[in-house]
C-alpha cells in the first residue's frame, strides 16, 4: 500500500505545481487546460488522503475482511470525485495578496473531505494507541497533527498555496515510521538471528527446526485471531504481539542444558528421566533473563522469560515448573501451550509418527478449561482452516 501511495503522492505534487502555475498564468494557459489541471489536482489530493485513511486503517483496526464493507469505504470518495467533476464550471480563479488561488464548490468538497479523512485518521489513532509501537506512537501524531495544520491554515489562507506539504508531510510521515527499509533490515537480521538460534537449540533432539518455525505461525495466528475477536484486547498491543512472535522461537531454549540422551532417546522416558526434562522450562528462564537482561526493550526480555518459563503450566494448576494455575499464568505462555502442544502431537517425533490432524485438534478440545485457557482453545479451534494450512505448508516444505 505504502508504494501505491507513494505513487499517488508523487502524481498530486506534479499537479500541484502545474495548478500552481497555470492559476498565475491564466492569460498563457488555456482554459480549458486549466481546469483538466485542477481536477487532476483536486482528484488526486483527495485519492491520496483516502489511501492515508487506509493506510492508518490498516495499521490499527485492519482492513474490513468483508467485500461489501470493504466497497462502503469507497462510497465517500466515488460521490467526492463526482461532485469535483460536475461542479467544475463553478470554480473561480481569485488574486490574492501572494498568489492567485482557486475557490468554488470543488475546492470546498475535497478539502472538506481532506479534513475528514485526517480526523477519522486521527481519531482511528487514538483509539488504538495501544496498538501502535510505542517508539511510533508521537511521531505520528505529530505529523498528523501537522498535516491537520497546514490543512487547516491552506483553508483560511487560500492563496497561501501550501497544500504540497500535506502530501510530503504524510508521505515522508509514513515512510519514516513504518516502512524504512533500513529498521526493516535490522528488524528482519534480529528475528532471523534468533530464529537460527532456536533452531541450533532444536537440532540438539534431531529436529530440523520445523516445530519453532511451526509454532511460532500457530503462535501469531492465536494473537491475531484473539485481537481480531477482541479478546484480551488491552494486552495484545501491537507493540506485545510483535513481541510475543519473536519470543516465540526461544520458548524451548532450556532445552540446550538437556543431555542429550534424554532429548534423543528414542523411546518413552523414565519417571527419573522425564522430571530432567521438566527443567528445561525453568533453565529456559534462567537463559533468557541471563543472556536479554541488558535489552533496552524491557517487553520484549519479559514475554521471552515467560514463554520460555510458564509454557507447560496448564490452566488446572497441575503443569510445571511453579503449578501457576489460570490467569496467574502470563497470557503469551498460555498461547504458547496450545501452539506447542498442537503442534507436538501433530508433528513426527523419534519416538511416534505424527497424529492424525483430527485427533490433534480432539486434544486440544479435550484439554480447554483443563491443559489450556478454554477462550484460547476456543479461538484456535474456530481457526482451523488457517491451521491446516499452516501445517500442511510446513510439511510439504519439509518433505520437499
Amino acid at each position: 500500500m505504502f508504494d501505491k501511495l507513494l505513487a499517488v503522492g508523487i502524481v498530486n505534487l506534479i499537479f500541484d505545481a502545474a495548478t500552481a502555475y497555470s492559476v498565475n498564468n491564466l492569460d498563457k494557459v488555456p482554459a480549458v487546460i486549466n481546469g483538466f489541471l485542477h481536477i487532476c489536482f483536486l482528484i488526486s489530493l483527495d485519492v491520496l488522503m483516502f489511501m492515508f485513511f487506509l493506510y492508518m486503517l490498516s495499521i490499527t483496526e485492519g482492513t474490513p475482511k468483508k467485500k461489501y464493507q470493504r466497497r462502503l469505504l469507497y462510497i465517500p470518495l466515488i460521490v467526492n470525485i463526482v461532485i469535483v467533476m460536475v461542479s467544475m464550471p463553478s470554480l473561480e480563479y481569485r488574486t490574492g495578496k501572494m498568489s492567485n488561488y482557486s475557490m468554488g464548490i470543488p475546492a470546498y468538497t475535497c478539502y472538506t473531505m481532506v479534513i475528514i479523512y485526517i480526523a477519522a485518521s486521527l481519531i482511528m489513532f487514538h483509539r488504538h494507541w495501544n496498538y501502535i509501537e510505542g517508539n511510533k506512537r508521537i511521531s505520528i501524531l505529530t505529523y498528523l497533527t501537522v498535516v491537520i495544520g497546514v490543512s487547516v491554515y491552506q483553508m483560511l489562507v487560500p492563496d497561501i498555496l501550501i497544500t504540497a506539504l500535506t502530501s510530503t508531510i504524510i508521505v515522508m510521515g509514513v515512510y519514516m515510521n513504518q516502512e524504512d527499509p533500513a529498521f526493516a533490515r535490522l528488524s528482519q537480521y534480529h528475528d532471523e538471528m534468533i530464529m537460527g538460534f532456536a533452531t541450533l537449540v532444536e537440532n540438539k533432539d534431531d529436529s530440523t527446526g520445523g516445530h519453532i518455525k511451526r509454532t511460532t505461525a500457530y503462535v501469531e495466528l492465536i494473537s491475531k485471531e484473539l485481537r481480531a475477536k477482541g479478546i484480551y484486547k488491552d494486552e495484545l498491543t501491537r507493540d506485545y504481539r510483535k513481541n510475543l512472535v519473536k519470543a516465540a522461537p526461544m520458548h524451548d531454549i532450556g532445552k540446550i542444558s538437556i543431555p542429550d540422551a534424554i532429548l534423543q532417546k528414542p523411546g518413552r522416558l523414565t519417571p527419573e528421566e522425564f522430571e530432567v526434562m521438566k527443567t528445561h522450562a525453568a533453565r529456559g528462564g534462567k537463559i533468557i533473563r541471563d543472556t536479554f537482561g541488558n535489552m533496552e526493550d524491557g517487553q520484549y526480555q519479559d514475554v521471552a522469560f515467560q514463554v520460555a518459563r510458564y509454557h507447560h503450566e496448564k490452566w488446572n494448576g497441575k503443569g510445571y515448573p511453579e503449578g501457576l494455575s489460570g490467569k496467574e499464568i502470563p497470557l503469551s505462555a498460555r498461547i504458547m501451550a496450545v501452539a506447542d502442544v498442537f503442534d507436538a502431537v501433530s508433528a513426527k517425533r523419534c519416538y511416534r509418527d505424527a497424529m492424525p490432524l483430527e485427533q490433534c485438534f480432539q486434544i486440544i478440545a479435550d484439554g480447554s478449561g483443563q491443559d489450556f485457557d478454554p477462550v484460547i482453545a476456543k479461538v484456535f479451534l474456530s481457526a482451523r482452516d488457517e491451521v491446516e494450512k499452516i501445517c500442511t505448508s510446513y510439511r510439504d516444505a519439509e518433505n520437499n
